[in-house]
């Protein structure tokens, strides 16, 4: 598991190293792990060190002095290296030992235009203009040089610990700010870096370990194979359908029928034992006729032999699903309430109700709740903060749906997921995503037939888990062209597979970054 802190959490684990005078020594692990990192992506890129362009933008502070040491060590391997200093001063030992392997050197204060030509002109943009420290976006002249280069990007830029105009605490990034390809950070993985705008900034993620403790209880977790794959049950050989979990759906309407037959195939794909499903005689029907394994009927919650319910999607303005959805709520059963029926919750719902919003749905939801007019633009520049908000109010678990995925427990437990493709970006993913979920509810033994009772933070996790099944699917499925989401069960199915049977061809590899 990837577990992710603060900025302000990885300053603290740093201040008795530095204290101990050991500064320097901590400068040092950090250039050679962006050196290393620089020397592999520009081989993988261009074949050959020698006569590369390094063009590094170097801050005032001791990011600046990261970079300049990685560049310097890139001159003995045969790079030319060239330095914009964004600030009047910059780190003078690094930059002295970058002047001794031959860098040149130049301020962006004497000219943007010509540092965005040199920025655009290189083979390698490393930026290390400001660090965990920085607040707000670039400003001045840094910004302009930003501002070049989204047009102008050179083939390659790799972030000195974060990409700058990135809040390292939340992942907001107000303002101006520069995308990386791939971002090397130094010591633990920053918050920032896994959720919001910052996500999206930082392409792939690299940490490099240089000696700090960090404390035991992260600010953010983000699964990995091996965590996805001990969170799905395996059958018994004493199993039946009914142990194996059985999900209760109440989705569709007769104005959108499909968003249930799509919740029904992704649970099925997921491995439940049986899929129940409850709504209007015209949508059993079409149900049954994509998959006859499902019970279908136009009963009422409850239902019998039900270990989970999925409620809302495409339910509309159907009062006789608006009442299940409600039912399904106080049942007492964990349920994963998505879509229509996510307007629907209230205080003090338990955090075995996982509400799926995006966050349109969420804008609505806490100005209902009282919390102010909160624009859909807030809360995708700082998702963290509004689905730890959510999860307050509600006393329910929270997956707030977006590049980056944030579920957030009511006991503080928050997770991040981005595996996903931008070809998910489809009408009924989310209701797949929902299925997915439901199934990982229903399939769940914690707290039954004798085991111990979920720990805090548990339905937090299995929502996260459904996140990562979503988003790998999408990326299976992308490989054959565009995402059709009534065609992501097949996807699922092989990811289930690859989760539980390693050697079926899991590669056990977390994608950190935009595909």
């Amino acid at each position: 598991m990837i577990s992710a802190y603060s900025g302000t959490a990885v300053r603290a684990a740093e201040k008795p190293l530095l204290a101990a005078g050991d500064g320097p020594a901590l400068m040092q692990r950090a250039a050679y792990g962006l050196y290393a990192a620089c020397v592999r992506e520009l081989l993988a890129g261009r074949g050959s060190l020698y006569g590369a362009r390094v063009t590094v933008l170097a801050g005032a502070g001791n990011n600046g002095g990261d970079a300049l040491y990685a560049a310097a060590r890139l001159a003995r391997r045969g790079a030319g290296i060239t330095a914009v200093l964004t600030a009047p001063a910059a780190h003078p030992e690094a930059l002295a030992e970058f002047r001794r392997q031959g860098g040149r050197v130049l301020a962006l204060s004497d000219g943007v235009p010509q540092a965005a030509a040199l920025c655009s002109a290189a083979d390698l943009l490393i930026d290390g203009i400001l660090g965990t420290g920085g607040r707000g976006g670039l400003r001045g002249d840094a910004a302009e040089l930003a501002q070049h280069l989204e047009s102008a990007r050179p083939p390659l830029i790799i972030a000195c610990d974060l990409p700058s105009g990135v809040d390292a605490d939340t992942g907001e990034a107000e303002g101006k700010n520069i995308p990386a390809d791939v971002t090397v950070t130094f010591g633990a993985f920053k918050t920032g870096l896994l959720a919001g705008p910052g996500a999206l900034a930082a392409g792939r993620l690299e940490c490099v370990d240089i000696g700090l403790q960090m404390p035991p209880e992260p600010h953010l977790r983000r699964l990995e194979t091996a965590d996805v794959a001990a969170l799905l049950p395996v059958p018994r050989k004493t199993d039946h359908k009914y142990t194996r979990g059985v999900l209760g759906i109440a989705a569709g309407s007769s104005t959108y029928p499909g968003a249930a037959v799509l919740a029904t195939g992704a649970a099925l794909a997921t491995g439940v034992g049986m899929v129940r499903y409850l709504g209007p005689e015209a949508v059993c029907r079409l149900i049954n006729a994509s998959h006859p394994e499902a019970v279908c009927a136009t009963d009422t919650v409850p239902a019998t032999h039900v270990q989970a319910w999925l409620v809302g999607p495409g339910a509309g303005a159907d009062e006789e699903q608006r009442q299940r959805a409600q039912d399904a709520m106080a049942s007492g059963l964990p349920a994963v309430v998505d879509a229509d029926a996510v307007a629907y919750a209230q205080p003090g719902l338990g955090e075995h109700i996982i509400l799926t919003p995006h966050a349109g749905e969420l804008t609505a939801l806490l100005a209902r709740l009282g919390d102010g007019d909160i624009s859909r633009d807030r809360i995708e520049a700082d998702p963290l903060r509004y689905a730890r908000r959510a999860a307050e109010l509600t006393g329910a678990t929270v997956l707030l749906k977006g590049w980056a995925t944030i579920t957030a427990a009511p006991s503080g437990e928050t997770y991040s997921q981005a595996e996903a493709t931008p070809w998910l970006a489809a009408a009924g993913s989310g209701d797949t995503l929902s299925g997915i979920l439901g199934a990982l509810l229903a399939t769940d033994r914690r707290g039954r037939d004798g085991a111990p009772p979920p720990p805090p933070g548990h339905y937090a996790a299995l929502a996260a888990a459904a996140a990562s099944i979503h988003g790998r699917a999408g990326i299976r499925a992308a490989e054959a062209g565009p995402v059709q989401p009534s065609a992501l069960p097949e996807s699922v199915r092989t990811v289930v597979r690859d989760l539980m049977t390693p050697e079926a061809g899991n590669e056990g590899r977390l994608m950190l970054g935009p595909v």
